[in-house]
């Protein structure tokens, strides 16, 4: 008799699911709390420096949705695009694109838009997306790939924050390809450079 192997749940991408599972539980918090806790942790405004809750916010930002539309458009993406990536660089590398497109984005719109408040992990979509596009990266030779999302994404955010006014802070999605992409280049160079070493030993 053939044994029949059992399915389960795979916890494949730690960073991804736990960054997933943290979002839906702000989105939860701040319905509970009737905005309350999107205020205090999950959104980026003007605020003391002298505060270790702006300094929460310059991250924590990107946890935060204003509502269920906002949470799914970006969270999909993410969950389409993340566990690859994870796959690909690791999860403490992928944890740091996460943190850094975060703390970019804070930053700039903490300085550039003082009464505005920010959130939403859009910023961290185009960080991933661009970074997504050097998954097949060689030696000396950037990908069609890349230049055409650069292109399409970037050129898109380029065109709406120029002509077209509305909620979306597409210097954020701007930012958040800059950084996806930034990284994107230096960890496969690094790991190409790592490559080659270990190929002369």
């Amino acid at each position: 008799m053939s044994e029949h192997k059992k399915l389960k749940l795979s916890f494949n991408s730690p960073v991804i699911l736990s960054f997933t599972i943290i979002c839906f539980l702000a989105m939860l918090l701040n319905i509970v709390t009737g905005g309350v806790t999107n205020h205090i942790f999950f959104s980026v405004y003007r605020s003391s420096l002298l505060s270790p809750l702006t300094w929460l916010r310059f991250f924590g930002h990107v946890l935060g949705h204003a509502g269920w539309e906002h949470f799914f458009g970006n969270i999909t993406l993410i969950l389409v695009v993340g566990p690859l990536l994870e796959e690909k660089y690791g999860s403490a590398n992928l944890l740091f694109v996460i943190l850094a497109t975060g703390l970019a984005t804070g930053v700039v719109h903490f300085i550039f838009f003082p009464g505005v408040g920010l959130l939403g992990a859009s910023g961290v979509v185009f960080a991933l997306i661009l970074l997504s596009s050097f998954t097949c990266v060689e030696e000396g030779a950037i990908p069609i790939t890349f230049v055409l999302v650069a292109v399409i994404y970037m050129g898109q955010q380029v065109y709406q924050g120029i002509f077209i006014k509305d909620n979306v802070s597409n210097l954020t999605h701007i930012l958040g390809g800059v950084v996806g992409a930034a990284l994107g280049y230096v960890m496969n160079k690094n790991k190409m450079t790592n490559y080659s070493k270990s190929r002369k030993r």
